[in-house]
């Protein structure tokens, strides 16, 4: 499975910028006015882990198959998108066939790159965006519950988007019915406000390291778990050097890892994913899965088919693959496992499926 991420915000925060940094394209457009991206830009990106690279390394494998993460880049909402400000509806529906939101935050000042409010203030802008979300799930719940004398909604939908109504209505975060209902519930509802998200402060060079007043204040309101400090230009014009510049001018200027690298940790924690892996001769390959997946389920991961017939996995930890050079020293040290169908896969397995077709 990949999963896709979707950058959110007003005109020109840096969304386009973002989006060719991290896919390392110019496929988006990043000009300077409102609404430049209309139609959702899709990039896939490789996930990088060293950890494929060293089994690849041991098992002498043909090829390396990373996972992958898609990046949608969604053009600028604005005040009153819910009705249709702007290009309100079209981007709120792009929206919704994401798996997790990145708020896009401006946190730089410029003389020359427009700003569609009178002044920078990344915690009015994300409370803009975020009640446009909410006034979309609003006109949704209530358009869907005028629907349920139809029998239309299955029941445990119609508790929950009943629920939803009243924290609305109450003013109260929409993250209460995490307490209560199943994520796999919830995910049904294709409610936005609810979607996981990681919060991006776009800021200027300078800032890099320590941040400004502007992300001060933020992560005052929004606190430091889910926001991620990054400058989208600085990190479009790092892939546009050589691997050695890169790491170099990453040095220079004090950039311990790469906007890339710290939204895919922050995707993976905030979406509970795992990774596992396959290896040998042929090819080594990285698996997302989510946390506390069954080995069945894993299998099923690669091919429907493995799930069905599943019999057992052999299976080793990272560690111990490395430790004994492989697969065979591995199984001669007793280092290989044979699991059952109640087997939880640990993040940086090594699995081998045995299965009946």
């Amino acid at each position: 499975m990949s999963f896709r991420c979707g950058i959110v915000g007003l005109p020109n925060v840096g969304k386009s910028t973002l989006f060719n940094a991290l896919t390392n394209s110019s496929k988006a457009q990043a000009e300077n006015f409102p609404f430049c991206t209309i139609d959702p830009n899709e990039g896939v990106v490789p996930v990088p882990d060293l950890r494929l690279d060293k089994l690849a390394e041991i098992s002498d494998s043909k090829k390396k198959i990373n996972t992958t993460i898609s990046f949608v880049d969604i053009a600028g909402l604005v005040k009153g998108a819910s009705k249709g400000e702007g290009l309100g509806n079209k981007f709120l529906s792009h929206i919704r066939e994401v798996d997790a939101i990145i708020h896009m935050i401006r946190c730089f000042d410029s003389e020359t790159i427009q700003n569609v409010n009178k002044n920078v203030d990344p915690v009015r802008d994300l409370e803009i965006i975020e009640t446009e979300m909410m006034l979309a799930d609003l006109e949704s719940i209530q358009k869907r519950l005028e629907k349920k004398k139809k029998k239309t909604i299955e029941d445990d939908q119609l508790d929950i988007l009943q629920t939803a109504l009243g924290c609305i209505n109450n003013n109260k975060s929409l993250d209460f019915l995490y307490s209560k209902y199943e994520k796999k519930n919830l995910n049904k509802t294709g409610l936005l406000s609810i979607k996981p998200k990681i919060f991006v402060c776009n800021v200027d060079e300078k800032s890099i390291k320590s941040g400004n007043e502007y992300t001060k204040n933020f992560i005052k309101k929004y606190g430091e778990t889910n926001t991620i400090i990054i400058s989208a230009d600085t990190e479009n014009q790092i892939n546009l050097l050589e691997k050695e510049e890169k790491t170099n001018y990453m040095k220079m200027i004090d950039l311990k890892e790469a906007g890339l690298d710290s939204i895919i940790r922050k995707g993976y924690e905030i979406l509970e994913l795992d990774t596992f892996f396959t290896s040998g001769s042929e090819e080594s390959r990285a698996w997302t899965i989510p946390k506390n997946c069954t080995a069945p389920k894993a299998a099923g991961v690669i091919h429907s088919d493995f799930e069905k017939g599943f019999i057992r996995s052999e299976t080793v930890s990272f560690k111990d693959f490395i430790e004994n050079n492989g697969w065979s020293n591995s199984k001669i040290n007793g280092k290989m496992r044979l699991e059952g169908k109640e087997y939880i896969v640990k993040d940086g397995d090594i699995l081998n499926f045995r299965f009946n077709t």
